[in-house]
Order: C-alpha cells, then structure tokens, then sequence
C-alpha cells in the first residue's frame, strides 16, 4: 500500500509513517517542518528501516499540492494531519490559523477532486468543534469536573458550536472533508479527536498537555495551570489512534461520509490534578506549578461518547492511561536531549503564542 500523509514529520504522523513502514508500505511525508522537533522526527525515522519519501511542501500553496497529489494518483490512503494546533495561536492570529487549517484542507480535498483520487481520505478533526458546551451540565468534584447526565460522553449528533478561531478552521475544514463525500464521492472520514498523547510527542504549554507536563518535570521547566485544574479530557494514546486509522480504512465501505469521536471515551478521562499526582507518584517528587487565568474557550470537561466507533468500525481503546503515561515518561527519559533541544526551539519561536 502507498500512504501520504500530510503533517507527516509530527507527533501522530511520524508515529503513523513508521508503523505503515515496518508492515513494507511505501510512505511519502508531506510537511512544511515548521514546528520544533519535526527534523529529529524525520532522523529518527531513518533509523527504522524502509524506504520514504519527503516532500517539505506548505498546504497553502495549492499549485505544490495539486502537483504532489497529481505524481500520487496510486495513493491508496491519505492521513490529513497537518495543521495549526493552539487555540492561543488561533487568538493572536486568526488568518494563519484559518489559512493553515480551513484553507490547507481546502487545497487537499480539490487536488483529490481534480486528480480523480480513490483514495481514502481521514482527516484528523477535533472535539473544539462543539464549542464551550456551556450548555451542558456539569458537577464538580474535588479534583474534576464531571457530567451530570451524560455517562458515555459527548455524542456526535450533540451539535456544532465553533467556539475560537481554531474552532472555526478546524471546523470548517470537518464540514468540507464531509461535504466533499457527499457531493464529489471522495472517500472521506472525519474524525474528532480528542487529546491524543504518545512517544515522540515534544508537547508544549498549549498542545501536547501529557507530554508537556512528563517533559516539564523532567527537564526542571516551569509549569502553568490554567484555570483550576480541575478541568477533564478523555486521553487517547496514539497506537490506539493508529488502530482507529486502521479501522476506517478497512472499513471505509461504512465509514466514507461519516463522523466519528476517536478518544478515550470515560474509562480515559482524567483531569489536570490527576495527572500532575500521577506524574509526581511516578518521579517520587512533588511536581511544582502555578495557577494562571482561564483561557479563551476552555472546556471544564469534554469526554468523547465513542460508541459510534466501537458499533460501526469495531474500535475502541486498548492502552489504559496510566500505562500510556508511564510508557510517554520512559520515552522521556530516553531521549533528554532531543527533549531539551525542541523545548529550546519553542522558547526562541515564542510558540505556541506567536
């Protein structure tokens, strides 16, 4: 099988490209290496074995990406990964944002369309598209937030509420990834991600929030707590989110068309407290923080319903929080210095604000 993935030099698509790579896939990476950590990626990709192609192309030049997508007619699966990350970013500088998310996805949807590709395509969404679910109640507890009625989660039919710039990029392109199935007959998938955390992960204050904190604690940064902390996510360590990817390929004669919420789902929800007590159970050491004002858009909870998934596809997660934690620290440890070098990286780029 020959896979391209855009964003292939991050966190989900170097973890993607080297699992497609070790089954004797061919792979072609398409990133513009902008984010700290992307050139190790690509080194550190080498070093596994199998032959990969790299193309250092930006999604917002349509003509580069209508020519990479024209030389990959045979291309059988596209993982759309790459786009802007943060909601901070997304506030101090809405038209980047837009033009990375909205409009790069934009320029891959046409250059399938206009190439006549069959391919697979699974764009990687996110659950900022319900908004603030202000809407929603919620209880609160010593350490977190809970939902008072809703035990399995948010559900996909819950209704869109673009809340943010990021929301509304990320947003926009989820609604023409699923319009372009139904209109052009593009084989598309959706999915709504929630906070997806793994190895090889160079996290940062407003991306990356398990990585960050593993990588804070080890390296001695300092960590900000934005709000009360008690705030919920449903985590989702990335082999599982690679057995989802999996999962809608070989089922794509359902799953073309649709949504679908790929998170932890409740047995993965923890909040910023629990993982900061579990981070320091694990270093033997009182991780150290300070509380700054809540952000523009935060969601006290948001817990993916993932049933969906689980009926139509045969998914759900494997990799219990706990252990995936523990496995991101061991990867940590390991590699210190790569660590140290991308948080160096995201301090003179003044990322993820600038």
């Amino acid at each position: 099988m020959k896979v391209l993935i855009t964003g292939g030099a991050g966190f989900i698509g170097i973890n993607a490209a080297s699992r497609y790579l070790a089954r004797g896939d061919q792979v072609i990476i398409v990133d513009n290496l902008s984010r700290p950590g992307t050139e190790a990626n690509l080194r550190w990709l080498q070093h596994q074995g199998g032959a990969f192609k790299s193309l250092q192309i930006d999604l917002r030049d349509s003509k580069a990406v209508e020519t990479t997508f024209r030389d990959c007619r045979d291309v059988a699966l596209v993982l759309h990964l790459a786009g802007q990350v943060a909601v901070t970013t997304s506030v101090a500088d809405p038209r980047s944002d837009f033009e990375m998310n909205a409009l790069g996805t934009l320029n891959v949807l046409e250059a399938m369309r206009r190439n006549k590709l069959a391919s697979t395509l699974i764009y990687s969404s996110t659950n900022k598209v319900y908004g603030d679910l202000a809407h929603v109640p919620i209880a609160e507890r010593p350490e977190r937030y809970e939902y008072a009625d809703m035990p399995h989660g948010v559900h996909e039919d819950i209704g869109l509420d673009f809340h943010s710039p990021y929301g509304c990029s990320k947003g926009s392109a989820d609604q023409y990834v699923r319009d372009y199935h139904r209109i052009f007959g593009l084989n598309t998938v959706v999915f709504r991600q929630s906070c997806i955390y793994g190895t090889r992960q160079f996290g940062m204050e407003d991306q990356g929030w398990i990585a960050w904190f593993l990588i804070a604690a080890e390296l001695g940064l300092p960590l900000t707590i934005y709000g009360d902390g008690k705030q919920v996510r449903d985590v989702l360590f990335v082999d599982d989110l690679l057995n989802a990817f999996d999962a809608a390929a070989k089922n794509i004669e359902v799953a073309r068309g649709r949504v679908y919420n790929i998170g932890g789902g409740p047995g993965n929800a923890i909040s910023i407290l629990e993982l900061i007590d579990h981070v320091s159970a694990l270093s033997a050491k009182k991780l150290p923080y300070r509380h700054g004002a809540w952000r523009l858009g935060d969601q006290r909870i948001y817990v993916s319903d993932i049933r969906r998934a689980k009926s139509e596809l045969g998914w759900e997660p494997a990799v219990p929080w706990t252990r995936g934690v523990e496995a991101v620290r061991n990867w940590v440890l390991a590699n210190r210095a790569e660590c140290e070098a991308a948080s160096a990286a995201v301090a003179r780029k003044g990322w993820p604000h600038k």
